[in-house]
C-alpha cells in the first residue's frame, strides 16, 4: 500500500476562483494508493474551509459517477416524544429546496439516466445518485443546493404529505408486515428508557402526529451542517474536478452547530426479559438478543464468527438441532452492530406443533454443544472465506466502493479501512471466537422476545416480566437553543441549472457465444475488475412443465430444494464445507418458467467449484430422509401465506388473470393440496426430464478467457441430451368489463392494491412490447411518474406506486399495484383510473416524452457494470436470441418516438373499462367505500392456499 499524509494545510487553486477568495482552499489530509492486488480502495480526502470532508475515488472502469453525501445524524440523535425525525428529514430533503423545485431532483437524476435514493439508518443518514459521468457536476450542484438553501422550501403542505408518506411506509413495513414489530419490541425491552436505540428508525406513529414543521426544522439547524457530513465521489473523476466542484458549490455554506460523539452506557441485563406480542402470523418466533459490542470494536469479527458457527447456514450448530430435525422452518442467529451499541440475537421460527420451552432449550443447548467441542478448524476456515469473498463482493460497483468509503469516514474518520478489516479477518483464531463467547454470552441475560399467532397466547412459556421505567431518566441538551438559519453568501447564480457534456460513449461489453454439441448455448464476457466469476445455468421449463399435470405444481421447487442437498458422494454438510472453504456458492432454484442454478467462485477457486458443480448436477442423492424435511417446510411455507397481504393479492390476480386451469395461476411452491401428494418418484421423474442440455444456456462473466473457461467446462459438454417438450398452455379468458375483487384481510393497517388485464404481448426487444414499455415509463415506471407522483407525492396514501408490463416468451399482464392507507383504498382506486383513463384519451405531453428519451436513452451507462448487471444483460441476448446491435436498435426507436405513436399505443394498451381490479384489505373498513365506486364488485374467499374462489356479491 502507498500511504501519503500531509500534516499542513495545501493550498488547492481550483478552476476561476482566486487564493484570495474564502473558499479556495481545500485541505488535502491524505492519498492512498494500491500497490499491486493488495484489498483496498484508493482515495483521495480533503477538508474544506467549512468542515466538509471530501472522499473521492478515481476508477475510469465505466462512464458513470456515484455521489453520496452522509450525515452523521439518525435515529440516534433523536430526543423522546420526537422519533423518527432523522428519517423523516430523509423524505423531507426531496421534496425540494430554494433552486431546486419540488420534484426536480427525482426528476433531473432519472432524465439523465440516473439511479437516487436516501437511507436512514441509527447513526447515519445518506443520499446518493449514480448518473452517467457527465453528470457530475448536476448532481453536486443537487446535494449542495438541499444542504444549504433547504428550509424556506420546507412548507405546511410538503410536511403533512410526506408526514403521511412515512406512516404509509410504517404500515407497509411494519404494522402490515409479519414479525415486523418484532425489533421494536426487542429494542425497547434492550436499551433503557430514553437510550436512542430504544426506539426504530422509523419511529412512533404518535410521535409523527405530535410534532410540527417548526419541530423539524430545528433538527435540520442543528445536524445538517458541512462540518457533520462526508462527500464521497467515486467513478469516472479526477480529484481536482471533485474538489473544484465541491469548492463551488458547497464552500460556501455556512458551518453548522458543533457535533460531539454521542456517549451512552451499554445496556445491563441483570435479569432475562421477557416480552411478548400477538401478532398474524403462522409461525410463532422466538428471539434471544444479548447486548454486544458497537461498530468496529476489536472483538466485532470474532462475534461475527460466533453467529456463523451458532447459527449461520446449513452446518451450524442451530440449523442441525432444529431445521434438520423438522423442529423449525427458520434458524438464525445474527450479530449486528451500530456506533453506540450492538446486538447478537439468536432468531427461530418452530413449527406451531413444538413448544417455545423446548425451542429455547435447544437454541441453549446450541451453546452448551460449542463450548463442549468449541470450534472446529473448518468452520473457522468457512468463515473466514465467506467473509473475505463479501468484502471482494463490495468492491464490484463504484456505489459500493463509495459507500465503504463513506462509512469509514462518518463513523471512524479514516476511509482506509478496509485492509484494517481484511488483517483482523486473517489473524482471526478459534480461541477469539471462544473467548468473545465467554465474554458477551455465556451466563449472560438476553431479552427473550416471542411473537404468538392471533389467539395463542397460551404458547409464551414466561410471562412478560419487563417495561423500561422512565424512573430517574434525564435528558441530555441536544444544543436545540438559539440555532439560527443563514443563507450562503454566493459569488455566482446559483439557480442556473449546471450544463452538462456530452454523453458518455457506452459500448455494450464485447462477449462471445458458444454452442455445444448437445444443444447447451453458452455466452460470457471477460471482466477483471473483481477476481471472481459468476455461472449462470437455467433450463428451460421450471413450474412451468406442471401444466402437463396440475396435480404436481411445486414439484420443480421440491427438485431444487433437494439438488442443494446430498450427492450420491458427499453429505450436504460435506459439500456446504468444502463450498465455503472455497469462498463459493452454488445455490438451485425454480422459476415459473425455467430451472436454474447460480455459481460464485473466487477465480483461483474455480476449477474446484466447478468439480462441486457437476457432481450436485449430475449425481443428486435424493435422500428420503432429506425428501421428507424439505416437503414439509414447503408445506409450512404455503401455510404460511396466508399471513402475508402482498403474497395474497399476488396469487389471487395470477388467478383472476390465468385462470384454474392454467399452471401460471398457480405459485411456483404448489398449493397444499398439489404439495402433500408428491412423492418422492415425482422428484426423479421430474429432475430427468428437465435436466437436459437441449433446454440449456449458461452465462458466465468473470476473470477467465473463453479458451480456459472451455477446457473446464468439458463435464458441460458431454452432458447427454434429451428431448424436451414444453407443454401448450390453455388460452384464459379475456376480462370483459372492470370489476372490483375483494379479499377480506381482517385487521389489515393497509389494502393492497392491483389493477391491470392479460395483454397479448410476449416479451420483444425491438417491437411492440418495447414500444409499450417506453408508454408506461411516464405513466407508472420512473418514480415521479403520474402514478407515483399522485398517489404518493400529492396525496400521501401510499409509499409507493407504479406500472408495469411483465412479459416473457409469455404474454404476461400489465398491473398497476401499490399498497395504501386502509381509510383510503376507495380514493386510491379512483386516482388510479383517473391516471390510466388520461394517459389513454390524452396520451404524452412533450415534455414528458422529453424526459422518457432523455431518462431511458442515459441509462445503458449504468447497466453493465457489475458482474450481476453484466449476466442479467447477456442471458437476455441469449434467452431472446436478441441480435448483437439490438441496443442501437432500441436507441433509435426511442430517438424517433412520437407523441402520436405514444398516444395510440396508450389507447390499446390502457383499457380501462376492461381491466381487473383486485383489493386485499379489511373488509369492514374498505368495502362501504368500495360500494359507492359504482363497479360490480366480487369477493373471493381464500380456498385454502391454493388461490381464490370466486363469489359473486
Amino acid at each position: 500500500m502507498h500511504y501519503v499524509k500531509r500534516s499542513l494545510w495545501l493550498a488547492l487553486l481550483v478552476g476561476c476562483l482566486t487564493t484570495q477568495s474564502a473558499f479556495s482552499q481545500a485541505k488535502l489530509i491524505e492519498k492512498v494508493s494500491r500497490k499491486g492486488t493488495e484489498l483496498l480502495i484508493p482515495y483521495e480526502k480533503y477538508v474544506l474551509p467549512n468542515g466538509l470532508t471530501v472522499v473521492v475515488h478515481e476508477d475510469h472502469s465505466d462512464p458513470l459517477v456515484h455521489v453520496d453525501v452522509t450525515y452523521h445524524v439518525g435515529s440516534a440523535r433523536e430526543e423522546i416524544g420526537k422519533s423518527g425525525f432523522a428519517h423523516f428529514f430523509e423524505h423531507m430533503m426531496f421534496q425540494g429546496s430554494d433552486h431546486v423545485a419540488n420534484g426536480e431532483h427525482f426528476k433531473l437524476v432519472t432524465q439523465a439516466g440516473g439511479t437516487l435514493n436516501g437511507t436512514t439508518n441509527r447513526d447515519r443518514t445518506n443520499y446518493f445518485e449514480t448518473v452517467p459521468s457527465n453528470q457530475l457536476e448536476r448532481a453536486i450542484w443537487l446535494e449542495a443546493d438541499r444542504m444549504g438553501f433547504l428550509l424556506d422550501a420546507v412548507t405546511q403542505q410538503k410536511f403533512e404529505i410526506q408526514r403521511a408518506t412515512v406512516k404509509n411506509e410504517r404500515g407497509q413495513n411494519y404494522d402490515n408486515r409479519p414479525y415486523g414489530l418484532a425489533e421494536e419490541v426487542t429494542a425497547k425491552t434492550l436499551y433503557p428508557y430514553g437510550h436512542p436505540y430504544s426506539w426504530l428508525t422509523i419511529g412512533y406513529v404518535e410521535d409523527l402526529n405530535r410534532v410540527n414543521v417548526d419541530d423539524l426544522k430545528n433538527f435540520f439547524k442543528r445536524w445538517y451542517g458541512p462540518n457533520n457530513a462526508v462527500l464521497t465521489v467515486g467513478g469516472d473523476v479526477t480529484p481536482a474536478e471533485v474538489v473544484r466542484l465541491a469548492l463551488r458549490y458547497f464552500g460556501p455554506i455556512n458551518r453548522g452547530p458543533a457535533v460531539k460523539k454521542t456517549v451512552v452506557p451499554s445496556p445491563v441485563l441483570t435479569a432475562d426479559r421477557y416480552v411478548s406480542y400477538e401478532d398474524n402470523v403462522r409461525f410463532p418466533m422466538l428471539r434471544l438478543t444479548y447486548p454486544s459490542v458497537p461498530r468496529h470494536h476489536p472483538d466485532e469479527v470474532a462475534l461475527d464468527a460466533l453467529a456463523a458457527v451458532l447459527g449461520g447456514g446449513k452446518t451450524s450448530r442451530l440449523y442441525q438441532r432444529m431445521m434438520k430435525t423438522q423442529k423449525a422452518v427458520q434458524v438464525n442467529v445474527i450479530h449486528l452492530t451500530s456506533e453506540l451499541a450492538g446486538e447478537f440475537s439468536f432468531i427461530t421460527l418452530p413449527l406451531p406443533t413444538f413448544q417455545l420451552d423446548s425451542a429455547e432449550a435447544l437454541v441453549r443447548a446450541s451453546m452448551m454443544e460449542l463450548e463442549r467441542q468449541g470450534v472446529s478448524d473448518d468452520e473457522l476456515a468457512q468463515f473466514k472465506a465467506s467473509r473475505e469473498v463479501d468484502l471482494i463482493g463490495s468492491l464490484s460497483s463504484v456505489a459500493g466502493k463509495v459507500s465503504r468509503l463513506a462509512e469509514f469516514q462518518t463513523f471512524d474518520g479514516n476511509p482506509n479501512q478496509l485492509p484494517g478489516e481484511l488483517s483482523a479477518l486473517r489473524k482471526l483464531t478459534k480461541a477469539d471466537v471462544i473467548r468473545v463467547y465467554n465474554q458477551y454470552i455465556k451466563g449472560k441475560k438476553a431479552v427473550i422476545t416471542t411473537v404468538y399467532p392471533k389467539g395463542q397466547k397460551a404458547i409464551v412459556t414466561h410471562a412478560d416480566n419487563y417495561t423500561a421505567s422512565p424512573a430517574g431518566y434525564q435528558a441530555p441538551d441536544y444544543g436545540y437553543t438559539g440555532l439560527t438559519y443563514t443563507k450562503p453568501a454566493d459569488t455566482f447564480d446559483r439557480s442556473k441549472l449546471p450544463a452538462v457534456g456530452p454523453n458518455p460513449t457506452v459500448k455494450v461489453p464485447p462477449f462471445y457465444k458458444e454452442t455445444f454439441p448437445n444443444g447447451l448455448r453458452m455466452i460470457g464476457v471477460r471482466s477483471d475488475e473483481v477476481p471472481t466469476v459468476t455461472l449462470y445455468l437455467s433450463l428451460k421449463g421450471g413450474h412451468l412443465l406442471a401444466q402437463q399435470n396440475l396435480s404436481k405444481a411445486g414439484v420443480a421447487q421440491l427438485t431444487a430444494s433437494l439438488l442443494n442437498e446430498a450427492t450420491r458422494t458427499h453429505s450436504t454438510e460435506e459439500l456446504t464445507r468444502q463450498l465455503e472453504k472455497l469462498g463459493s456458492s452454488i445455490a438451485f432454484f425454480a422459476g415459473p418458467e425455467e430451472m436454474g442454478v447460480s455459481v460464485e467462485s473466487l477465480t483461483k477457486n474455480l476449477d474446484a467449484t466447478l468439480a462441486i458443480l457437476r457432481e450436485k448436477l449430475g449425481e443428486p442423492r435424493f435422500d428420503p430422509a432429506d425428501f421428507e424435511r424439505l416437503k414439509k417446510q414447503q408445506l409450512e411455507l404455503i401455510a404460511n401465506q396466508s399471513t402475508q397481504p402482498v403474497v395474497i393479492a399476488n396469487k389471487a390476480y395470477n388467478r383472476l388473470l390465468f385462470g384454474s386451469d392454467n399452471i401460471r395461476a398457480i405459485p411456483v411452491s404448489g398449493t397444499r393440496q398439489s404439495v402433500e401428494t408428491l412423492t418422492l418418484d415425482d422428484v426423479k421423474e421430474f429432475y430427468n426430464i428437465q435436466f437436459s442440455p437441449s433446454v440449456a444456456k449458461l452465462v458466465v462473466v468473470g476473470e477467465v478467457d473463453k479458451d480456459a473457461l472451455l477446457t473446464k467446462l468439458a463435464f458441460l459438454k458431454n452432458w447427454a441430451a434429451k428431448l424436451i417438450s414444453l407443454p401448450t398452455l390453455p388460452a384464459p379468458k379475456a376480462t370483459e368489463k372492470t370489476r372490483i375483487y375483494l379479499v377480506d384481510k381482517p385487521g389489515a393497517a393497509q389494502s393492497e392494491i392491483r389493477i391491470g388485464y392479460l395483454t397479448d404481448l410476449p416479451y420483444d426487444a425491438t417491437g411492440e412490447y418495447y414500444r409499450s414499455s417506453l408508454t408506461n415509463f411516464i405513466l407508472g415506471g420512473a418514480f415521479n411518474s403520474r402514478l407515483n407522483l399522485n398517489l404518493r407525492e400529492n396525496k400521501g396514501y401510499t409509499y409507493g406506486a407504479m406500472s408495469r408490463f411483465s412479459s416473457t416468451f409469455l404474454p404476461g399482464p400489465f398491473t398497476a399495484q401499490a399498497g395504501v392507507r386502509a381509510a383510503v383504498t376507495d380514493s386510491a382506486i379512483v386516482e388510479f383510473v383517473k391516471e390510466i383513463n388520461q394517459y389513454a384519451q390524452q396520451g404524452i405531453t412533450a415534455e414528458e416524452l422529453n424526459f422518457t428519451k432523455n431518462s431511458v436513452g442515459q441509462r445503458d451507462a449504468l447497466r453493465y457494470e457489475t458482474p450481476f448487471q453484466k449476466a442479467q444483460f447477456l442471458g437476455q441476448i441469449l434467452e431472446y436470441n436478441l441480435p448483437a446491435d439490438f441496443v442501437e436498435q432500441q436507441t433509435k426507436i426511442l430517438s424517433t418516438l412520437t407523441r402520436e405513436q405514444v398516444g395510440e399505443m396508450a389507447i390499446k394498451r390502457f383499457p380501462i373499462d376492461k381491466m381487473i381490479i383486485l383489493v386485499v384489505g379489511d373488509k369492514a373498513k374498505i368495502k362501504p367505500g368500495l360500494d359507492k365506486l359504482g363497479y360490480e364488485l366480487v369477493e373471493l374467499e381464500k380456498e385454502g392456499n391454493a388461490g381464490a374462489s370466486l363469489t359473486n356479491k
